[in-house]
Parts: C-alpha cells; sequence; structure tokens
C-alpha cells in the first residue's frame, strides 16, 4: 500500500495530534460545548460511515448514487473534455468512480480526504480501474488553504466535486468560505459539483440519523474513543449519549453527545464538567431549498448553471459556475 501510495505522489497534510488538541480545547471551551465533526472519520468512524450509507433509514447515499448515474450524460456534456476532478472528502470513492467514468477524458483526480487509510485503499482502487487518469491523492482537511498538486498533461478546466450533501455539515459563514475556496482553487472557468439534501419530510430526515440498529450512535460515539486514544483524553463512551433531530426553523439536524451523569473529562491537562443531560454540539446537517442555496452560492460569487433532482426531490445535484464580473457588479447595483 505503502508503495502504490508513493507512485500516487500522495501529499500528507494530516492534521498531528497537536492539531486535533487544539480544535478539541477550542471546542470545549464554547458554551455550548462543541466537537469538531471532521474528527469522525478515522479507519473505523470511515467503516462506520460506509455502513451507515447501507441503512434503509440513510436515504441520501443510495439515492444520490441513482441521480448521479441517471444523469451523467448530462453533467458529462456540461463539464466538458480533459477535466482535472478535485474531490472534498472523497471516502470509498463509489460517486467518484461514476462520475470519471461518466465524464470525457477527464486527465486527473485530486481526491482530499482525512483519513489517510480510506484514501490510499480508494484512490489505488481507481488507479487499477482508471489507468488514464492520474491520481494525486491528499490527505488533508479540506476546511484549509491546501496548495493542490499539478497534473502532469495540462487540463482544460478543474471540476471540483463535493457530493453527499457535506457542505450540509457547515454553518453558514463556513459553507460560504468552503464555496469560496472552491472558487478560487477552480478559477474562473471552473465548475463545481454540489450535493444538497432536500428539504422535506421531518420524520424522513430524523430517521436517517437515527438508525434502528444504532449504527449512527455508534459512529458518534466513536469520535470520543478516537480522541481518548489521539489525544489521551479520558471520554467514559458508557456516559455519553448519541441524540440527533431535526431543527425545522434552522433547517438541519443537530448532532448532540449528551451526558447521562454528572462528571469530569480531563483534555490536554484541562478538566472540564459536564452536567448530568448537557448536550455536547457533534455536528450540523443543513437541508436545503432552491433559494437558498442559490443565495448561499452567490456570497461566494458563484450562481447555480444547472439542478439536477431525484423523482421524489428529496436530493439534489447543482452544478455552479462563478458569476460573471459585469453580473456581480449588477448584482451589488
Amino acid at each position: 500500500m505503502e508503495t502504490a501510495a508513493a507512485a500516487m505522489s500522495l501529499t500528507d497534510l494530516r492534521p498531528q495530534p497537536a492539531d486535533i488538541l487544539a480544535d478539541v480545547l477550542d471546542g470545549l471551551a464554547r458554551t455550548p460545548k462543541q466537537l469538531p465533526s471532521k474528527y469522525f472519520y478515522d479507519a473505523h468512524g470511515s467503516s462506520l460511515f460506509e455502513a451507515i450509507t447501507q441503512l434503509p433509514e440513510y436515504y441520501l447515499t443510495r439515492t444520490e448514487l441513482a441521480l448521479l448515474e441517471q444523469r451523467m450524460p448530462d453533467i458529462a456534456a456540461a463539464v466538458g473534455a480533459n477535466a482535472h476532478v478535485v474531490e472534498y472528502g472523497s471516502g470509498s470513492g463509489r460517486k467518484t468512480e461514476l462520475l470519471l467514468q461518466g465524464l470525457q477524458q477527464p486527465v486527473a483526480y485530486t481526491p482530499v480526504e482525512i483519513s489517510r487509510s480510506v484514501l490510499l485503499a480508494s484512490t489505488q482502487r481507481m488507479a487499477g480501474e482508471l489507468p488514464a487518469v492520474e491520481m494525486l491523492p491528499v490527505c488533508a482537511d479540506f476546511t484549509q488553504a491546501i496548495a493542490l498538486p499539478p497534473p502532469s498533461r495540462s487540463a482544460r478546466r478543474t471540476l471540483m466535486f463535493f457530493p453527499g450533501s457535506t457542505l450540509g455539515n457547515f454553518t453558514r459563514p463556513h459553507a460560504v468560505a468552503i464555496l469560496r475556496a472552491m472558487h478560487q482553487t477552480m478559477g474562473n472557468d471552473g465548475r463545481a459539483l454540489i450535493g444538497i439534501d432536500l428539504d422535506k419530510d421531518p420524520a424522513l430526515i430524523d430517521a436517517a440519523y437515527n438508525d434502528s440498529a444504532g449504527v449512527t450512535a455508534r459512529f458518534t460515539l466513536n469520535l470520543l474513543a478516537r480522541l481518548n486514544r489521539e489525544i489521551g483524553s479520558n471520554f467514559n463512551l458508557d456516559q455519553f449519549q448519541h441524540r440527533a433531530s431535526y431543527v425545522r426553523e434552522r433547517g438541519r439536524i443537530e448532532t448532540f453527545l449528551v451526558s447521562l451523569i454528572d462528571q469530569d473529562v480531563r483534555v490536554g491537562g484541562q478538566l472540564f464538567h459536564f452536567d448530568r443531560d448537557e448536550a455536547m454540539q457533534v455536528e450540523y446537517s443543513h437541508k436545503y431549498t432552491d433559494p437558498g442555496f442559490s443565495a448561499l452560492a452567490a456570497e461566494a460569487g458563484l450562481e447555480v448553471a444547472q439542478h439536477w433532482n431525484d423523482a421524489r426531490d428529496w436530493f439534489g445535484l447543482r452544478l455552479l459556475r462563478p458569476i460573471a464580473p459585469g453580473q456581480r457588479l449588477e448584482a451589488a447595483g
């Protein structure tokens, strides 16, 4: 695996324990307490998330995969040939394989993924299946500025790929910042293909984050196990409980770890007290309407060029392009 990684020119910028500790201490000092959801995805967390995507309640992945497959000819025509595909939070790469196989002669693929083991496994697999596509994996936190490795062949256009409604995990200011970073990376002729979960029946949304098998709860609690292992904290997993609910007025699932007792937790030499029933925020999952998403994109200087929904309007793909300078001035006036 290491040999394969070297051949693929792996760029390894993954967060180190000191980075993780600083993020955790910052979050625990807030009210309410918070933990960064980006640290869900160690090797075991990534495996649990893959299990979540197979659950009957979790409609997002299978709906997006079917939509991507159905609309791939339209997407390929809109993107054009010889693209350099850059993906944030690539995960297992199932959607990416569909995209790369469906595009017209893509020249390179740069997955940016925080879990090194998942990144190496998925990129090695795709390198075998798509030998004509140069693989340039980057192990990093995509929410930070990243210098992308240039492909050896010239690309006609950069296509940013951000599936899974991962954008919905961020508050509006952070989501705008990510879209702005995409805009900068892809340049004036680039495109961004974004997967968004759409506002719908709250019962469907709630069930997706509270599966009957309890896999999502194990996934959430694994965050504490990772922190114990990597930064030496002493969270007792049996004394915290997963809680997720859809808050309609804010258009999002809010996920917490709730303390079951009065307790103290030591992190980085500091002691943090949790009251019984105190909720620590660990993730948001925003659901979008078309006007809301278009306004979000516009803040980043982007506009929806094309949009595709599944037949039930549960999930959507949006192809974004930079707003022309003249249009920006017109909108500002």
